[in-house]
């Protein structure tokens, strides 16, 4: 497998313990995890990919995405809707703009 071109980071809230506790997983976004999968499949993105992490300390902005190795922090990616505008930039080479942190 090669190197990805990109990584994309979901928080999920998880703390030390294992315990999900923060407002992105109240937001459920561990669900968004299939969706952009499956994005990523259908637009052809073969250099993607997409992991869930611990918290990334961001809750007042949650659910909170970030895309590497641009370091792009995202928050309040609460629709599909959202994510379609995160990876529509991300295509173009550009940035969301409306939801960076």
């Amino acid at each position: 497998m090669e190197k990805p071109n990109h990584h994309i980071l979901v928080c999920a809230s998880f703390r030390p313990n294992g315990d999900p506790k923060g407002k992105c997983h109240r937001k459920n976004s561990h669900e968004f995890l299939p969706y952009i999968e499956n994005e990523i499949l259908d637009r052809g993105l073969d250099n993607v990919h997409v992991s869930s992490t611990c918290c990334l300390k961001m809750c007042e902005e949650g659910p909170v995405m970030v895309v590497y190795p641009q370091n792009t922090w995202y928050g309040h990616v609460e629709s599909e809707g959202v994510i379609d505008e995160i990876l529509d930039a991300l295509e173009a080479g550009k940035v969301a703009k409306e939801y960076l942190l």
